[in-house]
């Protein structure tokens, strides 16, 4: 396993990420396909055993239990706290960022963790109804209070991080060291702004959904599995280009047998290839985890890379909230 500092920072951590939307209980309404207890403990002991050394969940996975399960599974495996990165998430609750809201967050995420402290705390999306002063200043506290090493941010538009990163400078506040934002060779729209702003505040970009829900993963569109007929979340991201990019799947696939691997190793590889830090997988099988860690030697051409990206067509932008 390969490693690497997150932003600015002094965490060093895996150069693959444990997704945790994959674990927790299933709640009427909810994701179908969660890990239980016992599965997501068998499934970070494996991925901590291969070299992995990071995990990103939220407050509002799974209610919840996503942060319960993996603070089980943390406190289970005996896996000492500095070998361990822990990201979580906040937005998605009452009062999404504002003071109140955060500072109540932080406090339940670490209880369900059973965490003195989280490692990375990002917020999950932009607020429009706060100001970011407060959010920023809120955020500060926490690193100040010893509650958070550092902070993240997630989906948006390339301005609403340009103003969130000054004015955290201007008051002297910590800024955001990473952008977990929505990237993958099938939605690639935030190289426009939102990841030249990354890369002008020095960040780490570790995105979700890297294999576009499996998309990238396997030949064809539909792959049968109980996640690909029920997640209403990623039908509505993909399916709508779907006939265009299929043609990119296609792509992958003949890189995967140019150089006999995985498709899935290769979409990764391709993250890699993009100066991504850590893409973040979800796997619920271990076969699949392994093919990801697998994709950490495999070094694509330029050559490839501008094979898989070339027949691309601008998307309508998903992931983030759209301004109001």
């Amino acid at each position: 396993m390969k490693y690497a500092k997150l932003g600015q920072t002094d965490i060093e951590v895996s150069r693959l990420c444990i997704g945790g939307l994959s674990f927790g209980e299933h709640i009427k309404g909810g994701h179908q396909w969660l890990l239980s207890q016992h599965e997501t403990t068998e499934m970070i002991a494996h991925a901590y055993d291969m070299g992995v050394n990071f995990i990103d969940t939220s407050n509002n996975y799974a209610k919840g239990t996503s942060e319960q399960f993996i603070g089980k599974a943390l406190k289970d495996l005996a896996i000492p706290r500095d070998r361990i990165v822990v990201a979580t998430k906040v937005f998605f609750n009452e009062g999404n960022l504002k003071k109140e809201a955060i500072l109540r967050e932080i406090d339940g995420s670490l209880e369900r963790l059973g965490l003195d402290y989280v490692d990375l705390y990002q917020i999950h999306r932009f607020d429009y109804n706060t100001p970011i002063e407060e959010t920023m200043a809120a955020l500060d506290s926490l690193v100040k209070a010893g509650k958070v090493r550092a902070l993240g941010a997630s989906a948006m538009y390339g301005y609403q991080l340009h103003n969130m990163q000054n004015i955290a400078k201007e008051h002297g506040w910590t800024q955001f060291s990473t952008m977990q934002n929505h990237y993958n060779l099938l939605y690639r729209e935030d190289e426009r702004e939102l990841i030249p702003v990354c890369r002008q505040f020095g960040m780490s970009l570790i995105p979700f959904s890297p294999l576009a829900a499996g998309h990238l993963a396997h030949l064809g569109w539909d792959s049968g599995t109980l996640r690909n007929k029920t997640d209403q979340i990623a039908i509505e991201k993909y399916d709508s280009t779907k006939d265009s990019d299929i043609l990119i799947v296609d792509r992958v696939a003949e890189i995967a047998n140019k150089y006999h691997v995985s498709m899935s190793e290769v979409a990764l590889a391709w993250h890699y290839a993009k100066g991504v830090t850590a893409p973040i997988v979800g796997a619920t099988k271990m076969n699949h985890f392994d093919q990801a860690i697998k994709a950490c030697d495999l070094k694509l051409s330029q050559d490839d890379v501008t094979y898989l990206e070339e027949l691309y067509r601008p998307h309508e932008l998903v992931g983030l909230i759209k301004a109001q």
